[in-house]
C-alpha cells in the first residue's frame, strides 16, 4: 500500500513521457522498442526514483532485456508465440508443492490426497488461469497423474495384481507388472496403470486439470 502511494509519482512521470508500462506495488516493467532506448529509460527512471522519490532501485533485480527473458508477477512471454506463459520459477514452486502433497510415505487414501491437491490446484489456477501457453501445464497435469498412479500402486502393495484385474487389465499385463522388479515410479508409467487409472479416473475423484487436453 505504501509503495502504491509513493510510486504514484512514478506512474505519472512515465505517462507524461508516453511510455508503456505495468506496475504492481514496487515491481515495474517498462516496454520500449530497442536496447538503446531501454538503457536510456532505465538510467533516467533510476535517477528519478533515487533522487526525486528518495528510494533505492534494486540493481540486482533490474535489467534491460527481452520480455521473454524477464518475469512479472509469475508470468513471462513465450519467445515464439508471444503468448502469456507461466514463468519457470512459478511452475517449479507449484511442482515442489505437489510433490510434497503426493509423496508416497504419507499413507493416506488417494481420495484424501486428491482433496488436498484440489485445494492447492484450484487456488493456483484462479491466479494463473489466464496463461495462453498451455503445453507446460499439460505436461504438469500428466506428471501429477503419474505421481498419483505411483502413490496408489504403493498403497495397493501385494494386492496390486488383483486391483489391476478389477480395473480391466489383462491377466498377462497385470501379472507382468505385479511381478516386476522395477520400483513404483517406473511402474507408474506402464500402460497397465494408465489403463487402470486413466485421466477420467482422476477427473471423477475431483482432481482439477491445469489445462484442457488437446483436441483430437
Amino acid at each position: 500500500m505504501l509503495a502504491n502511494v509513493v510510486l504514484d509519482e512514478l506512474d505519472w512521470t512515465l505517462e507524461r513521457r508516453g511510455l508503456r508500462f505495468a506496475r504492481y506495488a514496487d515491481d515495474c516493467q517498462i516496454m520500449v522498442a530497442s536496447q538503446r532506448a531501454g538503457q536510456r529509460v532505465m538510467d533516467s527512471v533510476t535517477r528519478f526514483v533515487e533522487e526525486s522519490l528518495r528510494l533505492t532501485v534494486n540493481a540486482r533485480k533490474s535489467a534491460v532485456d527481452r520480455p521473454w527473458n524477464r518475469k512479472f508477477l509469475g508470468f513471462t512471454l513465450n519467445r515464439k508465440t508471444k503468448g502469456l506463459q507461466v514463468a519457470k520459477t512459478a511452475m517449479a514452486k507449484l511442482k515442489d508443492k505437489l510433490r510434497e502433497l503426493s509423496r508416497r510415505t504419507r499413507g493416506h487414501r488417494l481420495h484424501s490426497i486428491v482433496e488436498e491437491l484440489r485445494e492447492s490446484l484450484l487456488g493456483w489456477k484462479a491466479y494463473f488461469g489466464i496463461a495462453e501457453v498451455l503445453s507446460p501445464l499439460r505436461e504438469l497435469d500428466k506428471w501429477l497423474r503419474r505421481r498419483l498412479r505411483c502413490y496408489q500402486w504403493k498403497l495397493w502393495g501385494s494386492a496390486g495384481y488383483r486391483e489391476l484385474r478389477k480395473r480391466g487389465v489383462s491377466v498377462r499385463e497385470a501379472w507382468n507388472v505385479s511381478k516386476s522388479a522395477h520400483g513404483p515410479w517406473r511402474i507408474s508409467r506402464t500402460p497397465a496403470l494408465s489403463l487402470a487409472m486413466p485421466a477420467t479416473y482422476f477427473n471423477r475423484l475431483g482432481l482439477p486439470c491445469l489445462a484442457p487436453a488437446r483436441p483430437t
